[in-house]
């Protein structure tokens, strides 16, 4: 199945034909801003309503020019804003036909819904969408590749395990989000979470820990990765610079020293980053 939208002309930013940007990403709220060309895509919309538009405005976008959101999957933290967002903003939100299905049934039953099988690719005018599923306990969780012309995004947001099928998607990026949420060690020793809770996070349906994402990028590094961003960091169970050093030494140790890496958080935006 293959979804095609329409959208409307506007002029590419002068500097590049790709860009994203995280808007926040934590367990307080998650959403992302991809461009490509004149195309303007959100991956979930997390933070409230208000939030969404003002860090939008923060990074030079007006809400109303978006030409989608993208769900990856039905969780609070990650549709937080939307039913407030497209009252304002009445654009088409792209989810699997189960993921769709309890957003709405959770009180969101307005809006534009195109539907995607998860593992097929769709279009949204001159981008190229793969979805791909993941592991994590909602009903049926995605990750994107996001292609434009010759360049390819990764993003996965909520993952417990990195699977095989999630390798072999994520090769070739030029740019990848991944959530980094917890240290092992750190995990460990918190005293806040109660066992219960530690196993869910550490779980086949969980969130990725710091080793994890370095197996990852093991997996799937090449000398055209030009940057990888961190995410969805625990701010009890891990810290920005313990990650980012793990990935920097895991990155140099494979000669791609010079892949840039990045870490977003929950309370502002991050930098343009371009592809």
């Amino acid at each position: 199945m293959r979804v095609v939208l329409a959208s409307g002309m506007r002029m590419a930013h002068p500097l590049c034909l790709m860009r994203f940007v995280i808007l926040g990403s934590g367990s307080g709220g998650n959403a992302a801003l991809v461009e490509c060309g004149a195309l303007r895509l959100m991956i979930d919309a997390g933070l409230s309503a208000k939030q969404l538009t003002l860090r939008l405005a923060k990074v030079g976008v007006a809400a109303a020019s978006l030409d989608g959101i993208l769900l990856t999957h039905e969780h609070g933290d990650h549709i937080r804003g939307l039913k407030v967002f497209l009252k304002q903003n009445p654009v088409p939100v792209f989810a699997t036909h189960l993921t769709s299905q309890v957003v709405r049934e959770a009180g969101l039953d307005g809006g534009q819904w195109k539907l995607f099988e998860a593992g097929r690719a769709f279009t949204i005018g001159a981008a190229t969408i793969d979805s791909f599923p993941i592991q994590h306990d909602a009903v049926d969780p995605v990750g994107f590749v996001i292609r434009h012309q010759d360049k390819r995004l990764g993003l996965v947001s909520d993952a417990g395990f990195v699977t095989r099928n999630m390798t072999e998607n994520l090769r070739n990026l030029n740019g990848l989000f991944v959530e980094a949420n917890y240290d092992e060690s750190l995990l460990d020793a918190d005293t806040k979470r109660p066992w219960s809770i530690k196993q869910r996070i550490s779980s086949r349906h969980g969130h990725l820990s710091n080793t994890q994402v370095m197996d990852l990028v093991r997996e799937i590094a090449h000398p055209a990765l030009a940057r990888v961003v961190l995410g969805h960091l625990s701010s009890d169970c891990n810290l920005p610079h313990l990650a980012l050093t793990l990935l920097r030494e895991c990155l140099t140790t494979l000669g791609h020293g010079h892949t840039e890496v990045h870490c977003a958080c929950p309370h502002e935006p991050t930098e343009w980053f371009t592809l």
